[in-house]
């Protein structure tokens, strides 16, 4: 059986106040598993760990208590990284470099050298949609091609594992869409995921599953589709009923002549469950 993607057991992280007697608990006793393939959605307030725990992930930062691995490796280890590519909420890149110069820049940090470097710079530039614009300097870029930019640094290495915080943050209707189906890209490749975003709706429509934290703890946890399904409730969708029929239900629609063509709960909006969940706060 393969390790997971992603293991957090037991994650607490304090941070101290400085010139204060006081400590501030970021992320409290947190637990869960993101599996390989799928994409995953951490959600929560501002300030409710979030960014703590993708930190820790990364390795970016120690915790105060409990183990994160990346591939059964733990994340404190630099060789846990060379599975992973990441894309923070406001990349910085060299303004006065061109597309395919940041992308080879990152390229060779990553090792890459000489014909098999060009060729993967322009291989991640097409996959983006921004071929057109390789030649052109970074600090001509709308917001939408820097985050375009910024997944293709990401994806250098080839990671097995893809952690991208907000990387619709400030991005156009248009930018957002494209980025949503580069994400669904990664996953039909097989890539794992790691998503954290405030776009709900988003969210819904590419998370496999979603945790969902609210001060330091994780309130929420599970699949999609369940979280947000209405308990007690079935939902029926026919096609060709008539009014009749519709007033009658079930026991009319084999005598009736119509399909019952899906049979399921009805789900609420993700937006709507996760300011449940949480008390209100987006």
């Amino acid at each position: 059986m393969s390790a997971p993607a992603i293991s957090i057991q037991n994650l607490t992280k304090i941070f101290p106040v400085p010139f204060k007697r006081e400590r501030v608990v970021a992320v409290r006793d947190l637990s869960l598993m993101v599996e390989p393939g799928q994409v995953y959605g951490l959600l929560g307030p501002n300030g409710s760990g979030k960014s703590t725990t993708m930190k820790i992930v990364l390795g970016l930062v120690t915790p105060t208590s409990g183990t994160t691995q990346i591939f059964g490796r733990d994340s404190a280890l630099v060789e846990s990284r060379e599975a992973v590519g990441f894309l923070p909420e406001n990349p910085y890149f060299y303004k006065f470099l061109t597309g395919l110069e940041t992308v080879r820049f990152f390229g060779k940090l990553c090792g890459l050298t000489g014909r098999r470097l060009e060729e993967r710079a322009r291989e991640l530039l097409a996959r983006v949609g921004l071929e057109d614009a390789a030649d052109r300097r970074i600090g001509g870029y709308s917001k939408g091609m820097l985050q375009r930019i910024g997944l293709a640094q990401a994806l250098v290495q080839e990671p097995r594992l893809l952690v991208l915080d907000e990387p619709t943050a400030g991005v156009d209707p248009a930018g957002s869409r494209e980025i949503r189906d580069l994400i669904l890209d990664f996953k039909a490749r097989g890539m794992t995921v790691l998503l954290c975003s405030h776009l709900l709706s988003q969210v819904q429509e590419i998370c496999d599953r979603v945790g969902i934290l609210h001060q330091g703890r994780l309130v929420r946890e599970g699949r999609l589709e369940e979280l947000i399904s209405i308990e007690n409730q079935t939902e029926l969708i026919l096609e060709n009923a008539s009014p009749e029929l519709l007033a009658d239900l079930r026991a009319r629609v084999a005598s009736g002549g119509a399909t019952v063509i899906e049979e399921r709960q009805p789900q609420q909006n993700l937006e709507r469950y996760f300011l449940e969940v949480t008390g209100g706060r987006k």
